[in-house]
């Protein structure tokens, strides 16, 4: 097996791993493990797709969530790709906010720059242009934030996921 991490900088980590395995077998230990009456863990399994979540007790805000994708290469060889990140519901929501930011940066641009072609006071689309940008950067580091609180859960679960695949 090998394994490809990309940077850390990332509030989404990704890695792909090589398997000499068949796809099918790959999958199927996830769904033994998962339906095993001991396992914690919440999970939805279509196709060679698999979405790990974490225990409904221990799930919050911050809570990560792993996706999986198991791809046929040849016979007997697999590629696993893996995701970590927050739910969607929440990844929707930070990206709405991050889409926001922008639009209004455009627009309190635009509106800083009418209002100073026509000399008028410009004071506050000036600083909402300024201000924005610092949002946005604060923004970034609630996600930081937020990947640091959950990165014990997603060790749990990328322990899991290992112990699965080596079963």
């Amino acid at each position: 097996m090998s394994e490809y991490r990309n940077s850390n900088i990332h509030l989404r980590p990704r890695f792909k791993m090589n398997f000499d395995d068949d796809q099918l077998n790959l999958i199927k230990k996830f769904k033994d493990n998962l339906e095993d009456g001991n396992c914690k863990y919440c999970s939805k399994i279509v196709d060679g797709h698999i979405v790990i979540d974490v225990p409904i007790n221990e799930n919050h805000f911050w809570s990560p969530q792993l996706n999986i994708e198991i791809e046929k290469v040849k016979e007997k060889t697999t590629i696993v790709k893996g995701l970590f990140g927050p739910k969607p519901q929440v990844w929707t929501l930070f990206m709405f906010f991050h889409f926001a930011v922008a639009v209004f940066f455009i627009g309190f641009s635009v509106m800083a720059y009418v209002q100073r072609t026509l000399k008028s006071d410009n004071f506050f689309a000036l600083s909402m242009v300024f201000a924005l940008p610092i949002v946005w950067i604060v923004m970034y580091f609630l996600g930081r934030i937020g990947k640091k609180r959950g990165h014990k859960q997603m060790d749990e679960l990328y322990v899991f996921m290992m112990k699965t695949l080596y079963k």
